[in-house]
């Protein structure tokens, strides 16, 4: 489009006269709170831009769809609203499917909105023409084409309506290029207002399915509880930490649950979870499903009694029996439970939780103490777990830390301890690589005034490292953390155990790169780190020039890789 159309459709839309399509996608989008867009230029969907100009919406452009669309994920996530990710037709849409299927499986609301070849030249073989629909429609909760400009605020609210509906995940749309950019008066495009058209989704589910888990929880002599992705996503985790104290519930932590609740505190636990999943006489699941992380429930013991809470009443009761089931959101159930239930514990009850709680945390201390030879190892090449407990001791009230990487992730559940709510990231379910970089970036745009700290394996780095320009670029800057071991090393344990030493580094093993040369090609600070006591001083170095510079950092640490995470060598992923 040229300056001149644009200054035209400007001055159009002020006067109340006509307004674009691409102006009408930015007003349904203002309407939903979007605040930014994450995306990667293309002809079919640069009348969008014009209007996230005039509405006042922020455009962050980056290198690769997968970025925006990772970015988008991870500002729905440090926000609590609506992600957005723009992107053109044909590859612009499938360079971006790989973060939208993450969204999916990590329950995250973001709108995709794609381009597409104009209606005129449908089935004649225009410029990246694809089936979007069909692609999405597995891997979304609503996916859909816009036929006509006047629908266009409306299908917008409707493809935003469904990623809050029951749990949330991503939707798309694709706008045909002529539909977007043709005008049409005012007054026949209907732009919902903001918030006068959404129902409340802080539903509680049956009121006596509420009584009955008080009594249950009443009742119990030794409860524990995990609160997964959805509770922080769905912003419950102040009424889950209230519940917790106000009942004296032992609390384990999953995916981005995690840091609700300090170190230290007296209800958090996370070394034990096994042992109290297997003593418990009363287990409530929240927010998180029975898939392998879970080991699809069969890690449970079958004489407990098993509550679970979910937005999605299909996840509730799947892969294995459960007790009693509530569908609804996180905080308004929990809230309502603690309502019935706090008054009807006497102080036998609460004794018996008390020495309940002391027996797991003395079987954590021991855990600990069990892991501190590797947390503290010296050896050269570095050992993995030290880089994790270093990052741990280094992490500051406000640092949010985000994991991208295969033994990267597993490593530092076990060490690193996110010091507030909302301060862990990692790929969620789908175990992708390469969310690091798009994260990092939304967590600090989101939260400017936070450190923001991503430790990526090196393979994960390779895969969208080039974006570090991208936060640079909009005053983002992070650091960067690398675990190098030249290898995908989470399948070459795999490999080397399948199939012995001579074919277990086929397909896995990289080449040595320095990547401290990475950030200072960027006009950031990098340095390489090959001993283990060199670590915590090059983390604070990393700090200062983050500060100092406005870019990001890296850190290039070499670590053995001939270490694995126990996961790994359990291959319990597979299980």
């Amino acid at each position: 489009m040229s300056d001149t159309a644009s200054d035209t459709l400007a001055r159009k839309d002020k006067s109340g006269a006509l307004i674009s399509g691409g102006h009408l996608v930015a007003k349904a989008l203002k309407s939903e709170g979007v605040d930014t867009i994450f995306t990667l230029c293309g002809g079919h969907i640069i009348d969008i831009y014009d209007g996230c100009l005039d509405e006042g919406i922020r455009i962050i452009d980056v290198r690769h769809e997968q970025v925006a669309a990772h970015a988008a994920d991870g500002y729905a996530r440090q926000t609590g609203k609506l992600g957005c990710v723009v992107t053109t037709a044909g590859p612009g849409c499938t360079n971006a499917v790989t973060g939208i299927a993450t969204a999916f499986r990590s329950e995250s609301p973001i709108l995709h909105i794609g381009g597409q070849g104009a209606l005129t030249q449908h089935k004649m073989g225009s410029l990246q023409d694809l089936p979007h629909v069909d692609m999405m429609t597995p891997i979304t909760k609503f996916a859909a084409s816009v036929s006509s400009t006047e629908r266009i605020a409306d299908m917008v609210a409707m493809a935003a309506r469904e990623c809050f509906n029951g749990a949330y995940g991503p939707s798309y749309l694709e706008i045909p290029r002529d539909v977007l950019d043709r005008e049409v008066e005012a007054g026949k495009a209907v732009i919902p207002t903001k918030g006068h058209y959404r129902a409340s989704t802080k539903t509680i589910g049956d009121p006596a399915d509420i009584e009955k888990l008080a009594d249950i929880l009443v009742k119990s002599k030794r409860p524990a509880v995990l609160f997964g992705q959805q509770v922080w996503a769905a912003q419950g985790h102040g009424e889950a930490i209230s519940l917790v104290r106000a009942l004296d519930i032992p609390a384990y932590l999953n995916g981005a649950s995690r840091g609700m609740l300090p170190p230290g505190d007296a209800h958090h636990f996370d070394r034990t979870r096994r042992l109290a999943f297997d003593k418990a006489d009363v287990i409530l699941i929240v927010g998180t499903p029975f898939d392998f992380r879970m080991g699809y429930g069969k890690r449970i013991s079958k004489d407990a009694t098993l509550v679970q809470i979910d937005l999605d009443y299909r996840t509730v009761g799947k892969n294995r029996d459960i007790s009693l089931g509530l569908v609804g959101d996180p905080g308004a159930i929990l809230a309502a439970v603690e309502q019935a239930a706090s008054a009807r514990i006497d102080k036998g009850a609460r004794q018996e939780r008390q020495d309940w709680m002391a027996r797991l945390r003395e079987a954590e201390a021991i855990a600990l103490e069990k892991l501190m030879p590797m947390f503290t190892n010296d050896q050269s090449p570095i050992h993995p777990y030290r880089v994790a407990y270093e990052i741990n001791e280094f992490l500051g009230d406000d640092t949010i830390y985000i994991g991208d990487g295969g033994d990267v992730v597993t490593i530092s559940a076990q060490a690193v301890r996110p010091r507030g709510p909302g301060q862990w990231m990692d790929p969620g379910a789908l175990g992708s690589l390469g969310v690091g970089t798009g994260f990092a970036l939304a967590a600090k745009l989101a939260h400017p005034n936070k450190e923001v700290l991503c430790y990526y394996g090196d393979g994960a780095f390779a895969m969208t490292a080039f974006d570090m320009e991208t936060a640079n670029r909009f005053s983002a800057p992070y650091i960067a953390v690398v675990g190098n071991n030249s290898a995908m090393n989470q399948i070459r344990y795999g490999q080397i155990a399948k199939y012995g030493a001579q074919r277990g580094n086929v397909g896995n093993k990289l080449g040595d790169v320095d990547f401290s040369h990475f950030a200072r090609m960027l006009g950031g600070h990098g340095e390489e780190v090959r001993e283990a006591k060199d670590i915590a001083p090059a983390l604070q170095r990393a700090r200062e020039a983050v500060k100092s510079t406005g870019k990001c950092a890296v850190v290039n640490i070499w670590v053995d890789p001939n270490e694995y995470a126990p996961g790994t060598k359990a291959q319990t992923m597979y299980k």
